[in-house]
């Protein structure tokens, strides 16, 4: 936009006008650049939470959360979800494009190449004490991975931003599925080149010396679902940690790990772990459901039902939409017998027919239903957000790459001083 054709909004401020531009991105989406306003009043803004403040330019993902849409590079989820694999889904954050079928090829056969982790890293699961929380080790780990392949920053790294990308995404999943072995004393089992990627990771998770794992097609399908539901999600805490480390210049490596611990807190990554921690509840109290359900409408009791509505999505997730109907058929496929599940499905229909509920948009939401299919194929509770990540490396390598692209300055918000004001020393 020319600044002949720029528009502006007015502050009227200690007697003066201030005029502050009007942007508009390509899905019309309004902000007001304030960049400017410290420099010419000596005010700044102030939004704890950064509930409504645009931290960047991103041709990444766009979200519509009073409509329900959620879309990479411009593709709606819903279409990645039926047609394409997470493999496929990662090409396209990294890449801006879907990869043909050469491409794809290329890439699936950097994934496989890359998937082994340096030998001497294996050793570094031995100074993790057994038990060790397996999102810990996986954040310490990537963080690790710097010191064996280094310059992987904005100031050195050029052209092997692809390479380096494909490296991480195929070595994390290694590390995971290390990280797993190790907190329940297994031994290690290592990334097989016949395998595609969410097959290969399940086999590393669950093969065994004395029982050997048998991939199930319906479960691969419904591992690589959630994987792409989960591959990005625009500003949210943990990519904007992403993006605030690397902005300092940091090395994709360490910028990638600040991510995963800022995903491993409750109020982000770990709500899919709540909701089965919440039906475990319900479960001891003798699967008492609606007294659960009247607590949670009760303006008075602090308790909510976990896995229902979004702070983004004012009507629906459209995550949850999708993966629904995945839950219900992989459960039956597997003909699974888990009192848990089966509570969980009856506290679904319960709200999902509640007036109370619909009238609030209070709908399950992906969080809600990844819980469930982790646990009916048998990911460990403690393991729930290393899943999360595995599924949103993409999305924060895509975000990492387009900050450095952008020569971003580094990140340094303001704040508004509410302590003591001019004390001096006094001698004791």
């Amino acid at each position: 936009m020319s600044e002949s054709e720029t528009k502006y909004a007015e502050l009227h401020l200690d007697g003066k006008v201030i005029r502050l531009p009007i942007l508009e991105g390509t899905e019309q989406e309004k902000g007001i650049d304030i960049s400017a306003l410290r420099k010419e009043t000596g005010y700044i803004t102030v939004d704890p939470g950064f509930f409504n403040t645009g931290a960047c330019y991103s041709k990444v993902t766009f979200i519509d959360g009073e409509k329900g849409i959620l879309r990479y590079r411009g593709i709606p989820v819903e279409e990645l979800a039926e047609k394409a694999t997470f493999v496929q889904t990662a090409y396209l954050l990294l890449h801006d494009r879907l990869p043909n079928e050469k491409q794809l090829k290329a890439f699936s056969s950097l994934l496989n190449l890359n998937s082994m982790l340096h030998e001497d890293m294996r050793h570094f699961f031995d100074g993790f004490p057994r038990g060790a929380h397996p999102m810990h080790i996986l954040s310490t780990m990537i963080n690790a991975l710097c010191t064996f392949y280094p310059n992987v920053d904005m100031l050195s790294l050029k052209e092997d931003i692809n390479l380096s990308a494909t490296r991480l995404i195929s070595t994390v999943r290694t590390v995971a599925a290390f990280a797993y072995k190790k907190s329940i004393g297994e031994p290690i089992v290592y990334p097989r080149y016949d395998l595609p990627y969410c097959a290969n990771f399940l086999n590393m998770m669950f093969d065994s010396p004395v029982k050997p794992y048998e991939v199930n097609k319906d479960v691969v399908r419904a591992l690589d679902l959630l994987l792409i539901l989960h591959a990005d999600h625009e500003q949210n805490c943990s990519t904007t940690t992403v993006r605030t480390v690397g902005s300092a210049q940091v090395d994709l490596y360490a910028s990638i790990s600040a991510g995963v611990s800022a995903l491993s807190g409750p109020l982000h990554g770990g709500a899919n772990q709540a909701v089965i921690d919440m039906l475990r509840k319900i479960m001891r109290s003798e699967g008492n459901i609606q007294k659960f359900v009247e607590r949670a409408k009760d303006k008075n009791n602090p308790f909510r039902l976990m896995g229902f509505g979004h702070r983004i999505y004012k009507t629906f997730d459209p995550r949850a939409t999708i993966i629904k109907k995945t839950c219900h058929d992989l459960l039956e496929k597997l003909k699974i017998n888990d009192p848990l599940l089966d509570l969980a499905m009856e506290l679904e229909d319960i709200a999902t027919h509640d007036d109370y509920f619909i009238e609030r948009n209070l709908y399950p939401n992906v969080d809600f239903y990844s819980g469930i299919i982790y646990r009916a194929i048998g990911i460990p509770e403690n393991m729930f957000t290393v899943m999360f990540a595995l599924g949103r490396l993409p999305g924060w390598i895509a975000h990492w790459q387009e900050m450095i692209s952008q020569n971003t300055k580094i990140s340094r918000p303001r704040q508004i001083y509410t302590g003591k004001t001019l004390r001096h020393y006094e001698k004791i």
